[in-house]
């Protein structure tokens, strides 16, 4: 397991090895979003034998009209900071360095509030949606500046901006659910303009020696969907832009490869994305065995391997596996 326990050295922060939990929401936060010690027994179980790396927390909202589930994690007030600095400390505490990823559901909203109608990117026949204007554009860019500013306050390693899953911003970038016609929609260039404008606010909020991450719903496998031609040409402007790591799985196919089910399912987009970009890449989807997980290193296709259901599952997954690895 040469690769898997090798530390990933970057120039802003270095990873003592590859090993990640990708973010899995555990709609375990109390009715307004703050942290609940349910969350932090959750996260203190899946980390305590310190054999992960990184730790990606699940998907926070940035706002209550942003809002994804019921219980789910916030970071969309001051007054959360406190909670969450609890959960980074912890996450500090069993050794592994942690990211707080930070997300707008958009057209999936499910505020608190049943009468708030959700933003929609454009009309959609099946939603009732209010379609956002440029003011609506302005708020969710400022939304997630000042909860990647509250990720950092309350001691978080890295922030991670959430743009896969058909969420919020996957609905920018997916012709399948854009259908503008103003500068935010049309051209792969336009569809992706709001992720421009979102790290440069969160780089803004948080500085330039923070490290901001992205999840990049790199796929729709689907016709008329985002492709891998057009996420290698976004992920080349996102590393321009000054991200520092990509974190890779589906978009509108949500977490899962129809095309694949093989361990490392989304191995077909990082394996490419790898050959365009220097910062790392994270790859998830299946991995339930460390031989195969490193042997997606060992072939090039991922800098990073996220391990999230076997943990979900089995909370000692990692300690039993490397036992039995150097045994």
């Amino acid at each position: 397991m040469s690769l898997l326990l090798t530390p990933l050295p970057t120039l802003k922060f270095t990873l003592k090895n590859r090993l990640t939990l990708p973010p899995m929401a555990t709609a375990k936060a109390k009715a307004d979003g703050s942290m609940s010690e349910e969350i932090l027994a959750y996260y203190d179980e899946k980390t305590q034998d310190q054999s992960l790396g990184l730790v990606i927390v699940e998907h926070s909202f940035i706002s209550e009209e942003g809002r994804a589930n019921k219980n789910q994690l916030s970071a969309s007030k001051d007054h959360h900071v406190e909670g969450l600095r609890a959960l980074s400390d912890l996450l500090r505490k069993n050794g592994a360095f942690s990211c707080l990823q930070i997300n707008h559901a958009g057209m999936y909203a499910r505020p608190s509030d049943a009468s708030v109608v959700p933003f929609g990117v454009s009309s959609h026949p099946e939603k009732e949606v209010r379609v956002m204007t440029d003011e609506d554009i302005k708020k969710v860019i400022s939304d997630f500046s000042a909860a990647a500013r509250r990720a950092k306050e309350a001691g978080f390693d890295a922030v991670e901006i959430h743009s896969a899953h058909g969420y919020l911003l996957n609905q920018f970038y997916s012709p399948l659910t854009n259908k503008r016609t103003d500068a935010y929609g049309g051209s792969l260039e336009n569809r992706r303009r709001i992720h421009r404008e979102v790290l440069r606010a969160v780089r803004e909020a948080v500085g330039e020696s923070y490290p901001v991450f992205l999840r990049l719903g790199a796929s729709d496998y689907q016709e008329g969907g985002t492709t891998l031609l057009d996420s290698v040409e976004t992920a080349k402007i996102l590393e321009a832009e000054g991200l520092d790591l990509l974190d890779v799985s589906g978009g509108f196919a949500g977490y899962t490869n129809p095309q694949e089910k093989t361990q490392g399912y989304f191995r077909d987009l990082t394996g490419e994305l790898k050959k365009h970009i220097r910062i790392p890449v994270l790859l998830t989807g299946g991995i339930t065995d460390l031989y195969a997980a490193e042997e997606l290193l060992l072939k090039g296709e991922s800098d990073l391997i996220g391990i999230g259901r076997a943990i979900y599952k089995d909370s000692g997954f990692l300690r039993k596996e490397l036992e039995r690895l150097r045994s």
